[in-house]
């Protein structure tokens, strides 16, 4: 899932707090086990000396330039093999961005926000803040990377201009709206002339991703990799613990993607918990004056379809000259849906809807698909390389499996039906030019671990709670349930509960006791 509402949500978090371990420490030995020698024809790579400099260049779009401007950061470029079977070949870039320890050092912590597409850079260097406040920040240099085909990252995946981004050129995940086999050959055709061909293209598969980390782990003189993921995050931490047991420290993953179920599965487990979100907004909005959905929640789905079906034929003005399509009011509806802070905003823009006016929610889905005020895409989140990594993450599907996921979909979450027959669907990335390259399931053999922390949310609209059950188990860590409706919480949340335990695990391998939860 893109990580754009972290960076909102992350906004005006200054102050946490940690106070003492609330379960046991790791077992002795747990994670002695001496770390895995890289192969020879890797060793120049695990070896190399990391350069830091200021960061002037790294940042990808407009916000970024000002966030990494901060002299609290420096920033680095790692060389990768590009094809890990062939490291004597061409090589990418790994960028990394550093938000320096402010006491005496355990090492390094890597972070990945979640996409696939999320900046970890642009992550890291947005929760400034919380670095300078927690212990966290303390005890690690806190670093984020941007995975192969994102932001600062070479290869980048490219796909389509900006203007046709604002057009909606790109597939959408969730709308289903690649109508024939020539749309889904010119899409990757797109894709792979943009991106300097099919090698660099298809590069950017999560195998790809994990065989990085262990990069990066060496070249910043870790024996162990300590790591923070969030949502897709989790799915890479997950591989890495299987392909490198012996090199892992710590993991916490927040957010969790359910190892157990297919990529067609987590996207039917979404729409549902979408609509399940949308149902507990309007049984809040009801009760409030000038509620856009009405006083009845049994009516909000008809209300909400009565007032952006419309979009379809005739899309609402702006003052920008742009229009709200009803394809960029999907996105600007489900991102909004992750977080209670951005509720608000959404029912002001349903009833700008309402007034015929298209502004707020089409500010909203510019900030979920990684807009900025100039017009260009990039900075926290990279739509072009979401879709690169998912071709090549994921079995394809034929046009039939397409329009029965549609139909589910749809089924799943009424509100966001568009009320119209299905017509032909085609997989996205039906055109691409590899197979996909990640073995599944992602997450099988958990054999010589060490122990782990995973954050499930009760009420998580975009991985589901029962799939950090699902993770945690396969991992053979801990649990930390988590009674909140949101997407994501650790060290930017301000929850003190999660984050004393996020803290107490990352400094001290304490992991909480069976059955541990914290309150919303």
């Amino acid at each position: 899932m893109f990580r754009s509402h972290l960076l909102r949500l992350a906004v005006g978090v200054v102050s946490l707090t940690a106070v003492a371990a609330c379960g046991a420490p790791a077992p002795p030995g747990a994670a002695a086990a001496a770390a895995t020698t890289p192969p020879p024809q890797l060793a120049a790579f695990h070896d190399q000396q990391i350069t830091w400099q200021p960061c002037d260049g790294f940042a990808t779009s407009a916000a970024d330039r000002a966030l990494y401007a901060n002299d609290r950061f420096d920033c680095a470029r790692v060389q990768v093999p590009l094809d890990y079977a062939d490291p004597d070949g061409p090589r990418g870039q790994v960028a990394l961005l550093r938000a320096k320890a402010r006491g005496e050092k355990i090492g390094s912590l890597l972070v990945d926000p979640g996409g696939p597409g999320g900046s970890g850079a642009s992550f890291v260097a947005s929760l400034g803040p919380v670095w300078d406040n927690v212990p966290v920040g303390e005890r690690f240099d806190v670093i984020g990377f941007d995975p192969r085909g994102v932001g600062a990252s070479t290869p980048r995946v490219d796909c389509f201009t900006d203007a046709e981004t604002d057009r909606n050129a790109l597939p959408s995940t969730y709308l289903f709206d690649v109508a024939d086999t020539d749309r889904a050959r010119d899409i990757a055709r797109r894709c792979t002339d943009a991106t300097g061909g099919v090698e660099a293209l298809t590069s950017v598969g999560s195998d790809n991703v994990v065989q990085d980390m262990d990069v990066l782990r060496a070249a910043l003189g870790e024996e162990k990799l300590t790591y923070l993921g969030y949502s897709y995050g989790s799915e890479l931490g997950a591989m890495y613990a299987q392909t490198f047991p012996q090199n892992l420290r710590a993991m916490v993953v927040d957010g969790a993607v359910d190892p157990d179920i297919s990529e067609a599965q987590l996207r039917l487990s979404q729409f549902a918990a979408w609509q399940k979100a949308f149902d507990d907004l309007a049984a809040t909005c009801a009760t409030e004056p000038d509620c856009p959905l009405g006083t009845d929640p049994a009516r909000a789905t008809e209300v909400f379809q009565d007032l952006t079906r419309p979009l379809l034929d005739h899309p609402a003005p702006t003052t920008d000259g742009r229009t709200l399509t009803y394809a960029d009011m999907v996105p600007a509806v489900y991102s909004s849906l992750f977080s209670p802070a951005q509720r608000p905003q959404l029912l002001q823009g349903l009833r700008d809807l309402a007034a015929g006016r298209g502004d707020t929610l089409l500010a909203l889905r510019d900030a979920a698909l990684g807009r900025g005020p100039d017009g260009h895409y990039g900075g926290s989140t990279h739509i072009d390389a979401n879709l690169a990594t998912r071709c090549m993450d994921n079995p394809r599907r034929t046009p039939a499996e397409q329009a029965e996921l549609r139909d589910r979909a749809r089924r799943a979450a009424p509100f966001l039906d568009p009320g119209r027959p299905g017509g032909p669907t085609h997989y996205e990335c039906e055109g691409w030019p590899e197979p996909p390259s990640r073995t599944l399931p992602w997450s099988t053999d958990t054999a010589g671990l060490p122990p782990t922390l995973t954050l499930s949310l009760t009420d998580d609209p975009g991985t589901p709670y029962q799939g950090g059950v699902h993770l945690a188990r396969a991992l053979g860590g801990s649990l930390l349930t988590v009674e909140a409706a949101q997407h994501g919480i650790a060290l930017y949340g301000g929850n003190a509960c999660v984050d004393r335990a996020v803290t107490d695990y990352l400094v001290d391998l304490v992991t909480p006791p069976p059955g541990a939860r914290c309150g919303g």
